[in-house]
């Protein structure tokens, strides 16, 4: 006998049909989606960071002020160059007397004049614009915005006119699709630790414990948390942002890379003896 019950695609489709009412039911929709594998993990973390972007502030991602890699426009080329060398981005603010005063962004492409020994090489005539934005400009329309003008950075203010930080074009699109390697960010086949020329460590997140034990002298107990990433999230409480750093167990600890889901790069210290001084007064 026929029967006109809907079977079970069509009954799928249409709950997949249903127009959401507010922001939750469409997470909700999207996570039934890839429970039932319409969609896979990847495209489900990038739906749902377009809809983060729409909410988070320049201020939640930026650099901090601290950790700005800023040359100052009264330095020779000879100076500040090996900065250049060393922490491998493609564009600087440039700052006169302070981080305060941004007058410009140097491009490091740009000092291949210098070497090509152009006589009249002058870094201030070498600047690009500032780009200066609030620090509660939301993403998406920061992004649309360095779209539009195919700027890459960003110079983040507080509501005095003070430089908080700087935020990239890169930072922003980690927010919808997780973190992007470049050449200078560690590969699959390195190292999970390297030890930097400070005698500081570069770690990677999801580092084993015991291998991070092993190599720190440190011995920390795996048996509530597997990696290292989880170990200092338990510390902070929360999901920390870039350049946000803690002290635990005689180590001093920041955040060098993060995106809203997970961490990916800390650098650890000791505490020195001075640091141990300090904090006990």
């Amino acid at each position: 006998m026929a029967t006109n019950r809907p079977n079970w695609l069509e009954r799928l489709g249409a709950f997949l049909m249903r127009e959401p009412e507010d922001r939750e039911q469409l997470i909700e929709l999207l996570h039934t989606s890839y429970e039932r594998n319409l969609l896979d993990s990847d495209a489900l973390a990038m739906i749902e960071g377009v809809l983060q972007v729409s909410e988070i502030p320049a201020r939640d991602i930026m650099i901090p002020r601290a950790q700005m890699d800023v040359i100052d426009i009264s330095e020779s080329p000879d100076k500040f160059i090996p900065l250049v060398i060393d922490t491998n981005h493609s564009r600087f603010p440039v700052i006169e007397g302070s981080k305060d005063n941004v007058i410009g962004v140097l491009l490091a492409k740009d000092l291949l004049r210098y070497y090509a020994g152009e006589e009249e090489f002058k870094v201030r005539d070498m600047l690009r614009p500032a780009i200066f934005i609030p620090e509660a400009k939301r993403l998406n329309i920061l992004l649309k915005e360095f779209r539009a003008n195919r700027n890459h950075m960003a110079i983040v203010v507080d509501e005095y006119g003070g430089v908080s930080g700087l935020v990239t074009i890169e930072d922003v699109l980690e927010q919808i699709v997780g973190d992007i390697e470049d050449e200078h960010d560690f590969d699959e086949t390195e190292d999970d630790i390297i030890t930097d020329k400070n005698g500081a460590w570069r770690v990677k997140a999801t580092t084993e414990i015991g291998k991070f034990n092993d190599v720190v002298g440190t011995r920390f107990s795996d048996e509530n948390h597997d990696t290292i990433g989880g170990l200092v999230l338990a510390q902070f409480g929360r999901m920390p942002k870039r350049g946000e750093q803690l002290t635990f167990d005689e180590l001093s600890v920041t955040v060098l890379r993060a995106d809203s889901r997970r961490l990916h790069l800390l650098l650890v210290n000791r505490k020195t003896v001075n640091d141990t001084a300090a904090a006990a007064k």
